[in-house]
């Protein structure tokens, strides 16, 4: 009868390990939790993480050690993360191509939607077509207007190629038929002086990067790729409203565990990710900086990364654009 009963505790004692979450995620964390950038310390996504991780690691309990790890268009960052043990102990924060983008253009050795596991979107970079006042358009659909009438002789630009600020330009080529040629810079602040010069007569980039010049008759702001009018430009229309409906874009950063992370363990990271979203300083530095808060919830950005995705890889492949 001992035996017998010995046995039956053993079997108890088996169903309930495998009942319980994987990961220990009950206990999570108990340890500092890893948190690597795509891109270069000193970037949007830097300064994002460093106003959040205060809140962040209160909720959590735990320090965030923040660790860039730039390259191949922020591929060298989210591979590394997507093959890292799925225990919520390593994070990625991700800008939209390198989720739903960069493995249409170029080789890579994982497919971020299922080798990732979305936690929050972080912040949107509402994004702004802005125009050299030397072209004779004052809003989008006039400038359209004016590609048609002189083909081949319009640039436009973006921050790096494969960006989601040229799959939006590519796509309004590719709907249109305009003929222009894309120039890509390596960051907003060359692409913004090349426009400036009128080497580029149009380039698209967060409304901050610009609107100083703007409000100097520098610039012309021609439409914002958003579902609605931005606060900052009242007066400037979206593409829907310029004829492009359906046209919108946004330069996003989210954040990402590996696919395989305990749900309670995601669980707990986006609370505190909520929770620092919330604060008031928070907000007001997003504000200065031309960041939104992102108005989707969590599990709503996560549930349409896929659509987002199919509409970058149909642009791709109609516009045939490989990187290296």
């Amino acid at each position: 009868m001992r035996r017998i009963g010995f046995v039956r505790l053993a079997a108890a004692g088996l169903l309930l390990l495998l009942s319980a979450p994987s990961g220990h995620a009950q206990d999570y964390p108990d340890k500092p939790i890893r948190v690597v950038l795509t891109y270069t310390a000193g970037g949007v996504s830097d300064g994002i993480m460093r106003l959040l991780a205060p809140k962040m690691e209160e909720m959590l309990g735990q320090k965030l050690i923040i660790e860039a790890k730039p390259g191949a268009a922020g591929n060298i960052g989210t591979i590394e993360v997507a093959k890292s043990p799925p225990d919520g102990y390593t994070l990625v924060v991700t800008a939209t191509n390198n989720f739903v983008i960069n493995q249409y253009t170029m080789k890579m050795p994982i497919d971020p939607l299922t080798a990732l596991a979305p936690v929050a979107k972080l912040a949107d970079v509402p994004l702004v077509l802005f125009s050299n006042p030397t072209i004779p358009a004052k809003d989008f659909a006039a400038f359209i207007d004016y590609v048609k009438a002189n083909p081949a002789k319009v640039n436009f630009g973006s921050p790096a190629a494969g960006t989601v600020n040229h799959m939006l330009l590519e796509r309004v080529k590719q709907t249109k038929g305009l003929d222009m040629q894309h120039i890509p810079f390596r960051g907003s602040p060359q692409g913004v002086m090349a426009l400036l010069q009128n080497d580029i007569q149009l380039f698209t980039v967060g409304y901050a990067a610009g609107i100083g010049h703007l409000k100097d008759g520098k610039l012309t702001a021609l439409a914002v790729a958003s579902d609605e009018r931005l606060p900052e430009l009242p007066d400037t229309p979206t593409l829907a409203e310029s004829g492009l409906p359906g046209f919108t874009g946004a330069n996003w950063w989210g954040m990402a565990a590996p696919a395989g992370t305990p749900e309670p363990v995601v669980r707990k990271i986006r609370e505190a990710v909520q929770a620092a979203l919330k604060e008031p300083n928070v907000i007001a530095r997003y504000k200065a900086l031309g960041l939104g808060i992102p108005k989707q919830s969590p599990e709503q950005w996560a549930a349409g990364l896929r659509a987002e995705a199919e509409l970058w890889s149909d642009t791709v492949k109609r516009g045939g654009i490989v990187l290296q």
